[in-house]
């Protein structure tokens, strides 16, 4: 049985608006680098393929009972580097409120902090998608503006650089007009891994055009063979070359191995919020056993992998790893331990090749 693929988008302290309030909860210390480093030692601890992290730049939730406030995203991330060894990190941007070119270098440096495990979620609208694809064309070209060899560290001939290995990316779009090359040399996967969130047709074109990974947010196993079939054809309308996107199913899930004890703890954060959580995602509230039935029919109507939502923070998320895995190990189905280093290697996609490599226009006079 081939393993899938298991990941986990932390935010704040859970995705359920009253998380804050469960009695396992760690308020006081969601503003502390010990309260994220736990959370991605953790994760790392139960082998999973990555972890994202969510960002805004606007209050999260309107309620004043709810948690605001929010730490940088790729500043965790790169907190995060030198306290784990395997585990991916894919912190999340928005391109509506930065330039391509900050974004390609945070990216590039966190995949030199990690030594290869950096990935790159871009956040956009709708109303902005267009806006969008030129953005992450951008930041791949940035990644590809040196060559991987252009870093020559000659002392005894003074030559640091070979300047003919940099190269001018010359973009000219309705959005952005970005010349090159970038400050930071070409990051140690090449391309540091690109995911997307997507609901419909238009944002599966997006993540067709520019990304290696989808998370889609299917309700059902019926309805993730729709969506599938619906990315695939975004693949074919935007003419996708290379690999095919990974895809994900995004779950929101509340985990106890006790029968019921998910759902009743579920259940009293619904009535200190008021209501349900509003999500696009699926909600689960079960035992691991059961999830991990779940994730297994799910996977057979053509998954890639999934991307789990903890409820709480950290209670869920050591359900996943101390739980969840177990199960699906003893099904054959999750590895027993990282047999590569960096996230691209994790996916089973390969260190791609630099598209200015066989260029002969470098570099303008």
């Amino acid at each position: 049985m081939t393993d899938l693929s298991l990941s986990v988008a932390l935010k704040d302290l859970g995705w359920h608006p009253a998380a804050w309030r469960d009695p396992s909860a760690r308020p006081s210390a969601l503003f502390t680098a010990g309260y994220w480093t736990d959370l991605a030692i953790e994760a790392e601890r139960g082998l999973l393929d990555l972890i994202t992290i969510e960002d805004s730049l606007g209050v999260q939730e309107p309620a004043p009972t709810h948690v605001n406030g929010r730490l940088d995203a790729v500043l965790v991330a790169a907190m995060l580097a030198p306290a784990t060894t395997r585990i991916g990190l894919v912190p999340t941007t928005i391109t509506t409120h930065i330039e391509p070119f900050h974004a390609s270098i945070g990216i590039a440096s966190l995949d030199y902090a990690s030594r290869g495990r950096a990935g790159w979620l871009p956040r956009t609208t709708e109303a902005a998608l267009t806006e969008a694809d030129d953005f992450v064309e951008v930041v791949r070209r940035l990644w590809d503006s040196w060559g991987d060899d252009a870093e020559i560290r000659d002392v005894p001939t003074g030559r640091f650089l070979d300047r003919e290995k940099l190269h001018y990316i010359d973009f000219e779009g309705a959005h952005f007009s970005v010349r090159g090359p970038s400050i930071t040399p070409r990051p140690p996967q090449g391309q540091p891994l690109v995911a997307a969130l997507a609901h419909d047709v238009r944002p599966y074109e997006f993540a067709a055009r520019g990304a290696d990974v989808v998370f889609i947010t299917p309700r059902s196993r019926p309805d993730a063979v729709t969506i599938i079939a619906q990315v695939r054809e975004a693949e074919r309308t935007v003419r996708r070359t290379g690999d095919p996107l990974r895809i994900f199913a995004d779950l929101l899930v509340f985990l106890d191995e006790t029968p019921g004890a998910a759902t009743s703890r579920k259940t009293r954060l619904d009535v200190l919020n008021g209501a349900p959580p509003t999500s696009d995602a699926q909600v689960f509230a079960g035992t691991p056993t059961e999830l991990a039935d779940l994730l297994l029919d799910w996977r057979d109507a053509g998954l890639d992998g999934f991307r789990l939502r903890p409820g709480v923070l950290p209670s869920d998320l050591t359900e996943i790893t101390q739980n969840l895995v177990p199960q699906l190990q003893k099904r054959d189905a999750f590895r027993t331990n990282y047999e590569t280093t960096t996230l691209r290697a994790h996916l089973g996609l390969a260190r791609p090749a630099n598209r200015y490599a066989t260029s002969t226009a470098r570099r303008r006079p």
